[in-house]
């Protein structure tokens, strides 16, 4: 199961769920529009621990304001 199927299954259980897409694939849709699709956050690989955590830290506390 691809991401845009497993984020559409994880909405219908949990409508306020913060989730990630990852992947080493520029040009598909999905990263370059991630919000449309559900995602709170995008990361795109290979990428460093710092990056990662940036986005954490920003799907996890930046979106609450």
């Amino acid at each position: 199961m691809g991401g845009e199927k497993a984020i559409k299954k994880l909405i219908k259980i949990d409508p306020g769920i913060k989730a990630i897409v990852s992947s080493g694939y520029s040009d598909d849709p999905v990263m370059s529009s991630f919000r449309e699709y559900g995602f709170s956050g995008v990361l795109l690989k290979p990428y460093i621990i710092q990056e990662l955590s940036e986005v954490l830290h920003k799907v996890m506390y930046e979106e609450e304001k």
